[in-house]
């Protein structure tokens, strides 16, 4: 089955809990969290005070992306808060497999994400012990970036090897994902769509049925 994900960090946050239940009634599986500290990336979001109050207004799984330092320190309070799913980065977790057992044994489901340069081979030794792995399919920091076409690669790669392994972790993509996009994405492989920008950015409910639509052709 092929997830959409809305990200929230696009939403008009003076309405979010009202454009949360837009988009899951429209068809939207998941609701992506996207977490930054100004320090791993340059900007500043939210933390899980909003996580909660999502979480509040809806039963889909929360998908929280932890673009942090030092994200051990804060990944109790995110579960606490509701995440079902909680991503960190292979570029800033030393000891990965630790901070994985870490999110499972608080009961959500660990993640790592990988940015735009950085090669498979940095997260192939974590992939047994993980649900997901995250593509950024742009420099993380900023929405509505423009998509950067050697993530389809990596992606096929990444399904390649899932396939060879018999793994089972989901394929994720952030970044760039709209309409003109999200069909090449789904033939590479992937399986979560995180869509921000092509989905807050005009009528949501229209948003959301276009790219759904997008997706059953595929």
């Amino acid at each position: 089955m092929k997830i959409l994900a809305p990200s929230i960090l696009s939403a008009d946050f003076l309405c979010l809990g009202e454009q949360v239940s837009t988009v899951v009634k429209a068809g939207a599986q998941w609701i992506h969290c996207d977490i930054m500290d100004g320090a791993f990336v340059p900007n500043l979001t939210f933390g899980p005070a909003i996580v909660q109050a999502v979480n509040r207004c809806t039963d889909v799984p929360l998908d929280v992306h932890l673009m942090i330092k030092n994200p051990d320190l804060i990944i109790p309070e995110f579960i606490k808060a509701g995440a079902d799913y909680i991503t960190v980065h292979a570029e800033e977790v030393v000891h990965l497999h630790r901070t994985v057992s870490l999110i499972r044994d608080l009961g959500a489901k660990p993640g790592v994400a990988i940015n735009p340069a950085t090669p498979l081979c940095m997260v192939e030794e974590i992939l047994p012990f993980i649900d997901l792995v995250l593509i950024m399919s742009v420099n993380p920091g900023f929405g509505g970036q423009k998509f950067i076409t050697s993530s389809l690669d990596k992606i096929r790669r990444l399904d390649t090897l899932r396939q060879k392994k018999g793994y089972n972790f989901l394929i994720e993509v952030d970044g760039g994902v709209n309409e003109n996009t999200i069909t090449q994405l789904s033939d590479a492989g992937c399986d979560v769509f995180v869509a921000g920008s092509a989905v807050f950015q005009g009528n949501v409910t229209d948003s959301v049925q276009v790219l759904k639509e997008k997706l059953r052709n595929t």
